[in-house]
């Protein structure tokens, strides 16, 4: 167990030498797709009806259906909305999602070419599952079999790891995860199995703690993701920056969301020199620019 300074050394970003992205890049942004499978035989991961008199309910049918409604319609907006624009995304995906009733939205995705990333074998904190080692382990064989080859990065289930989970992510054969959203630039972390790197990751973007927590109006969402695009990009001009957008299809594939998902992409877009990329592609550029 390390506590986090025991892995990475402090960083001030004006003390940085400039990155440089692809072909000129000014910034690089990407999105994450969260596609999960809940089990109605265990208490709900997220709530965005409350449970009568503050009791957890199990089976708990309103929010199950909340989350079984992104697989079944939200999904298929933003696949449609990306699809348009030509953006491929990062799958954050449980497992047990290509082996189950979900797995035609694996499969359309998979054909879409987006890039699968691990988010447990089904959805539940690393703090709460017997074998966290086994549960990664699972997870990264489940969706190099389905892919065909091996996944790089790791979202965990609501971000959350212990202080070893690094290690039995490293050990598995993950290059990259998103769990600490502390930077704009990819850096490296120590583990007992080498170096893991951590992805740009910015949760308050994520749709799910912005709509389903704080419950924000719909339009919340375009207003904060262009104001951190704008300022991003012009901080860019001396030190290229990267930025995450991670959504739910039960949240932003609702029919009063999607228009604002679209638009911020319809804004971001009207820069020429910004590089729509997939987490993977990002990886892969940092490691390359680093080896």
């Amino acid at each position: 167990m390390k506590l986090p300074h025991e892995r990475f050394e402090y960083s001030a970003l004006p003390e940085r030498e400039p990155i440089k992205l692809p072909n000129g890049a000014r910034m690089a942004v990407y999105v994450m797709v969260n596609i999960e499978e809940w089990d109605i035989q265990k208490p709900i991961a997220r709530e965005y009806v409350p449970s009568p008199a503050g009791v957890k309910t199990v089976p708990n049918i309103p929010n199950w259906a909340w989350h079984e409604y992104g697989m079944r319609v939200g999904i298929w907006r933003v696949i449609d909305a990306l699809q348009k624009r030509n953006i491929k995304a990062s799958a954050s995906i449980n497992a047990c999602v290509c082996e189950g009733p979900g797995e035609p939205v694996a499969r359309a995705i998979r054909d879409l070419g987006w890039d699968f990333m691990g988010h447990g074998y089904a959805q539940a904190a690393m703090h709460t599952v017997e074998d966290q080692l086994e549960v990664i382990q699972k997870s990264y064989k489940v969706l190099k079999d389905y892919t065909g080859k091996a996944p790089l990065g790791w979202l965990g289930p609501g971000l959350h790891e212990t202080l070893d989970t690094l290690d039995y992510l490293s050990e598995t054969g993950f290059k990259y995860v998103c769990d600490w959203p502390m930077d704009e630039h990819p850096f490296e972390m120590k583990t007992s199995a080498g170096s893991i790197t951590a992805m740009p990751y910015s949760f308050e973007l994520s749709d799910l703690p912005m709509m389903a927590v704080h419950a924000y109006e719909s339009d919340t969402w375009l207003k904060r993701s262009i104001d951190q695009f704008d300022r991003l990009y012009e901080e860019s001009a001396s030190s290229p920056r990267i930025m995450s957008m991670g959504v739910h299809p039960y949240i932003i594939g609702v029919p009063h969301r999607i228009k604002y998902f679209e638009a911020a992409f319809d804004h971001m877009m009207q820069k020429d020199d910004v590089w729509f990329a997939s987490a993977d592609d990002i990886y892969k550029w940092y490691k390359g620019e680093n080896a």
